[in-house]
């Protein structure tokens, strides 16, 4: 339901693009009287696409905003959304009368005559609340930039206190409902002074607690709204003894696909979604689209996979405990088991660099195209002990392997980067797959040291041996290496043709 201030805003809204759209026709080169019946459905139309994304994107929330920069950030976004989609309709469906001149003329002067309005009511807001608050304009006085801001998340980021269980129990219920409550209490001591309850997206909620440090730290806010999400559970760590809970919960990109196709009616549903796709999924994947994403969203609302979530918690030192699907959320329970990895690069965009065990032990940088999801190399054991391996020696249900992925296993089209380790000299063109850490300790001795005596190879015994549990695999790269060990040329030759042999005509594939 819309709040008094929505509405006012919404009404404001509709009422200037109305004014910007009439300005525009008015503008239009020869123009006529028959203009404003000839356009008039199709204006309809704009303004039905106009409000909704717009409500949808929260423009209308001026409360919600703490500066007039995320007024900014927020009309440029849903603007840019409803300029795409409205000019991808009309190019498509063709039915309505169409002018990219009044169309973009109308979105650019209402993108303006919304930053406008936008800044006069902020000062308005801001000027009310300087006369209203003398409390806390008297206690700013004086005091550093990093105080103040203490003073203000204390004002008006006030939870129920410690010693008030009631409350506590009253404020968790209405924020993530009865049963993820129920959920969450079995780990998180509510009534305890050693269980930080927040709500926060920033890390300086952690960083500006008192007490040094918590049995159990619960956030009712969402990963998709944190920004620097790494430096966030960092900074959770640090307040958390070894074996201390951290609870959360994320909307994960399979969630928030469902939601997108089952809010909406179909045909606009997978537009929305395609778009959303675009902007939230593809744009912070690049370096030169990155910093326009952030610059325009402050990487809230952001596209999560249920990997990336896990994978970034187990890089700061977390293992997952429980989790649990409420809603359209994924609950997670997870423990402090270490300090954070603090990774200085990692790999986000298309081309990745792996860690595996070259010759004599030694640790090498493999190149591959992307077919997981970021962070997901550090969910080896979760995925492992969760749920094993399946033929052929790779993890079972391995939800870490995108859909494009899949694909590009099939025609091993990730691993045409792997040359470039060929032609540096950390491969060879035949012999055992460089592993990780992971999978690496998973072999026998007598493997592990035969295996650290030799170079990694490009094509792998698994292409002529075809081996469906690990003791097969084991048993077929000992077979292989103490092969190579009397004859390595004469080996990797006829290994190499075998190989090449079955994938061509016996289809052999490594999923």
């Amino acid at each position: 339901i819309m709040q008094i201030s929505q509405l006012a805003g919404f009404l404001a809204d509709v009422l200037l693009v109305a004014l910007s759209f009439f300005l525009c026709m008015w503008l239009k080169p020869g123009v006529n009287t028959s203009y404003l019946s000839d356009y008039f459905p199709s204006f309809l139309l704009f303004l039905l696409i106009w409000t909704w994304i717009s409500y949808y994107l929260k423009k209308y929330r001026f409360s919600d905003y703490a500066e007039w920069k995320d007024v900014v950030r927020t009309v440029l976004l849903s603007n840019s959304i409803i300029f795409l989609l409205i000019t991808g309709i009309m190019y498509l469906v063709q039915v309505f009368h169409y002018s990219r001149f009044i169309v973009l003329g109308t979105v650019g002067v209402s993108t303006v005559a919304e930053m406008i309005t936008g800044a006069i009511v902020f000062m308005v807001r801001e000027t009310g609340v300087k006369h209203e608050n003398g409390v806390i304009r008297g206690l700013l006085n004086g005091i550093s930039m990093a105080q103040k801001q203490k003073v203000r998340i204390a004002h008006l980021k006030r939870l129920p206190g410690k010693d008030n269980l009631e409350a506590r129990i009253d404020y968790l219920k209405n924020e993530i409902g009865e049963e993820a409550f129920n959920f969450v209490e079995h780990y998180a001591a509510i009534d305890s002074p050693d269980t930080l309850i927040i709500s926060t997206v920033t890390r300086f909620t952690i960083d500006a607690q008192v007490q040094p440090q918590f049995e159990c730290i619960l956030n009712v806010n969402r990963v998709n709204d944190i920004r620097y999400i790494n430096k966030f559970f960092e900074a959770v760590n640090t307040r958390l003894p070894v074996g201390g809970i951290f609870i959360d919960f994320v909307e994960t990109k399979n969630m928030r696909k469902k939601r997108i196709l089952n809010k909406y009616p179909f045909g606009i549903n997978y537009i929305y979604y395609a778009l959303d796709f675009i902007v939230k999924r593809v744009l912070p994947k690049f370096n030169l689209t990155k910093k326009i994403y952030f610059l325009l969203t402050r990487g809230e609302n952001r596209v999560l996979s249920q990997a990336e979530t896990y994978g970034r918690l187990y890089s700061c030192g977390f293992e997952i405990l429980d989790e649990k699907i409420i809603g359209s959320n994924l609950y997670f329970i997870a423990i402090k088991v270490k300090q954070p990895a603090y990774p200085e690069n990692p790999t986000y965009g298309p081309l990745v660099v792996l860690e595996r065990i070259g010759k004599e032990g030694k640790p090498i940088k493999v190149f591959k195209m992307r077919t997981m999801h970021p962070y997901a190399e550090y969910l080896q054991d979760y995925v492992y002990k969760k749920d094993g391996l399946q033929d052929g020696g790779k993890f079972k249900d391995d939800f870490r392997v995108t859909t494009l992925g899949k694909i590009m296993r099939s025609f091993w089209i990730d691993e045409l980067p792997m040359v470039i380790n060929l032609i540096k000299g950390d491969l060879k063109l035949f012999g055992v797959r460089p592993l990780s850490k992971q999978y690496f300790k998973l072999y026998s001795t007598e493997l592990q040291e035969l295996r650290n005596k030799y170079k990694p190879g490009l094509i792998p015994p698994f292409y002529v041996d075809y081996p469906k549990t690990l003791d097969e695999i084991i048993e077929s790269e000992l077979r292989y290496l103490k092969a190579y060990e009397r004859h390595p040329f004469q080996t990797d030759w006829i290994y190499f043709w075998k190989a090449l042999f079955n994938i061509m005509f016996k289809r052999y594939r490594s999923k």
